[in-house]
């Protein structure tokens, strides 16, 4: 029993031992292929933080330049619009007699389905679809009806506004009268969105659907932040 019970007790100290090592090895290592810490991507890609950046050799005595400027805001009304979720990164920054200006802003946003869903009217929903697309639920008067109208269709830019055109529109009832019908309905379940309430000179590049909204990517140069 003594031999067991000192085995028991040599075999509890050499794991011991083996998680303090390991403990020990994690602490004081770095990760495989760096010997620093990396930072965190932010979600304006490719606008972070410049070390080193340099003002602006034309720089006024009574003008200040920020070479970074970054704003993270849950919740952005303006212009009758709502945002969430906003994040903003701007780079060369100058105030001065023409307010604040920043060489090159980005700014990430997701526009909430309700605002579209508004924009539409006739008791729209619109939620997320299979494969990154959206959907659309409203009620549309047509031919002297009412009729319960669901389209689904890929979000994409056009023109500056976020467009989505139903690739798929059922209204019910045999397929040649709901083709015949998804023609005339068309117009009042596609969504051009024009996202409102930022700087202008923002353009929108990209947009992809969230669960709780689309999701969307703008960009500019010489943006004007505030007067």
């Amino acid at each position: 029993m003594r031999a067991k019970d000192w085995l028991i007790g040599a075999g509890g100290m050499v794991f011991l031992l083996a998680v303090a090592v390991m403990i020990m090895w994690w602490v004081t290592s770095s990760p495989a292929g760096g010997g620093e810490a990396r930072p965190v991507p932010l979600p304006t890609e490719g606008a972070g933080p410049r070390p080193g950046a340099e003002p602006p050799a034309d720089l006024g005595g009574d003008e200040v330049w920020l070479a970074d400027l970054e704003l993270d805001a849950g919740t952005v009304v303006a212009a009758g619009s709502m945002l969430r979720d906003v994040r903003a990164v701007g780079q060369d920054v100058v105030t001065g007699p023409d307010g604040l200006v920043a060489a090159r802003l980005a700014v990430d946003a997701t526009v909430p389905f309700e605002v579209v869903a508004d924009e539409l009217g006739g008791g729209s929903v619109v939620r997320p679809a299979d494969g990154g697309q959206a959907t659309v639920v409203r009620t549309v008067e047509a031919l002297g009806r009412e009729l319960r109208v669901t389209a689904t269709g890929t979000v994409e830019v056009e023109g500056g506004k976020l467009v989505v055109e139903p690739s798929s529109i059922d209204v019910g009832g045999p397929d040649f009268l709901s083709g015949a019908t998804a023609a005339v309905v068309r117009t009042f379940v596609t969504i051009e969105h024009s996202i409102e309430g930022l700087p202008e000179g923002l353009v929108l590049e990209d947009v992809t659907v969230q669960d709780d909204g689309f999701r969307t990517s703008l960009r500019g140069g010489n943006v004007r932040l505030v007067p």
